[in-house]
């Protein structure tokens, strides 16, 4: 009788440690609102160009990407962006932070942009629209959002990217646009076909920092905040 209750014991804690260790950090935010504290320009000491506007951190452009202090491996973020009409931006993941490349040699991008009003631009050579490997939410140039749900240019949308391990998603206002494995073989397959085959981003890596892009063009995020799984 001794023995058994021993053995329902341990498996009572073996059960309680596990839910501890699987259970989410609490929330803690990225960008207090106020200061630009937790982050820097990549590559460089400071914050030059971003600015806190209204409870927002924006830049009018021509900036330099931001980036945080802290690297991340395993975690949800959550974070709302606006940005004007004509204009791009992104927030990247999994960045090592090099002077030498700019953090989307490393790190996946959530992609933020104007969907309709984009202008064509000069790919080598020709002009062509955004395809939609490039819109909102996609994981950028590797896989488009199964579904268009942002709002138009000029107005606040809600997004989250959860990393839960190898285990990858974006969310735009409440809907999971991309889903995949980072390093597994769909990806692979993507991957071969993309620009970043010889780059820092065709080696899967667990961790980096968290990058804001600074696209030439005006954007706006807030509420952005973060906790570990």
């Amino acid at each position: 009788m001794k023995k058994s209750r021993i053995v329902l014991f341990l498996s009572l804690v073996i059960v309680g440690i596990t839910a501890q260790a699987t259970k989410p950090g609490p929330w803690k935010n990225l960008f207090d609102g106020k200061t630009t504290k937790g982050w820097h320009t990549y590559g460089k000491q400071g914050v030059t160009g971003w600015m806190v506007m209204d409870g927002s951190l924006m830049t009018h452009g021509k900036s330099g990407d931001l980036v945080t202090d802290e690297e991340f491996e395993s975690f949800e973020l959550e974070f709302e962006f606006k940005i004007p009409a004509k204009m791009n931006s992104g927030v990247m993941y999994k960045v090592i932070e090099d002077p030498k490349h700019p953090p989307y040699y490393s790190g996946p991008e959530f992609q933020v942009i104007d969907d309709e009003g984009y202008p064509p631009f000069n790919d080598n050579g020709k002009m062509v629209k955004i395809n939609d490997k490039q819109k909102t939410g996609a994981n950028y140039d590797m896989q488009a959002p199964s579904k268009w749900v942002a709002k138009p240019a000029g107005q606040w949308n809600k997004a989250k990217i959860v990393i839960n391990g190898n285990h990858i998603e974006h969310w735009v206002n409440g809907v999971k646009v991309v889903e995949y494995e980072y390093g597994g073989d769909a990806w692979k397959a993507q991957l071969a076909k993309s620009k970043f085959t010889k780059w820092a981003y065709a080696t899967p890596h667990a961790k980096g920092k968290i990058a804001l892009q600074d696209h030439g063009d005006e954007v706006w995020y807030k509420n952005m905040r973060i906790r570990k799984l």
